[in-house]
């Protein structure tokens, strides 16, 4: 029989399990909040989120305009506009999303001009590559593309988009995942790819998957991504923070 004070005393042990794993991040977190760049953007600046569910993360689809709550998600693309915004509000930024669930890069390909080319934008954020496997697992296994296929996509992306915006600055965000299953292990080629393109074309890169192996020891996978690719609250700050470090903005 469960007594009023097992009770109090399982909810007390609880409350300080989930204060240690507070504490934990707030360690983690701080060390990168410290080393984040505050130059502020230019004034107009325009910040465009690219990508899949992860940078979806939610948005409302049908409201296109830049800086609204509805477009922007609940990931951390909305919490890098909070933070930008709210940190520079003479800076007169627009900051769009326009990440759609289930994105690989020929999917990117298909919308760029759309979402990505009109925008014009001055920093262009990109997050691709989880799907280009998932979906040789999954879904009947109907898309047959290869790592190969992703590099030449992705490759011809990067090389249209430097020909036709050639002052935006591109931001290559490092596909990652907690899921250790051989299948998954092979995530780590497409993150090479990814790493390899903005070595070779000197853009930006986001170490997202280092980031995540960094914390698994102050909590748990799922804490930071529930399935092991989608991230929870936590696992988005972490983005920001890591994102922030990495554009030094």
């Amino acid at each position: 029989m469960t007594t009023a004070h097992s009770l109090s005393r399982r909810s007390l042990l609880q409350g300080v399990g989930s204060l240690g794993v507070l504490g934990a991040l707030g360690a983690t977190t701080a060390a990168v909040r410290a080393e984040t760049a505050t130059e502020p953007p230019k004034k107009g600046c325009v910040i465009l989120f690219q990508g899949d569910s992860i940078t979806d993360a939610g948005r409302d689809r049908k409201v296109l305009e830049a800086n609204e709550s509805k477009a922007l998600g609940k990931g951390y693309p909305a919490l890098a506009a909070g933070a930008l915004l709210g940190s520079y509000p003479e800076s007169e930024l627009k900051i769009y999303n326009r990440g759609i669930s289930g994105n690989k890069v020929p999917d990117l390909a298909e919308r760029w001009q759309a979402d990505a080319i009109d925008l014009k934008p001055d920093v262009l954020s990109i997050l691709v590559g989880v799907n280009d496997l998932w979906h040789t697992l999954a879904f009947g296994r109907k898309y047959k593309g290869t790592v190969k296929d992703y590099e030449e996509l992705y490759r011809a992306l990067l090389e249209r988009t430097r020909k036709e915006l050639p002052g935006t600055r591109i931001v290559i965000c490092e596909p990652f995942t907690t899921r250790t299953s051989d299948d998954f292990k092979v995530l780590a080629e497409y993150r090479a790819v990814a790493r390899k393109l903005a070595d070779e074309m000197k853009l930006t890169f986001v170490p997202f998957q280092s980031a995540f192996d960094s914390v698994l020891q102050a909590a748990p996978a799922e804490f930071w991504l529930w399935d092991g690719v989608h991230p929870t609250p936590a696992g988005h700050e972490l983005m920001l923070q890591t994102w922030r470090k990495a554009v030094g903005i």
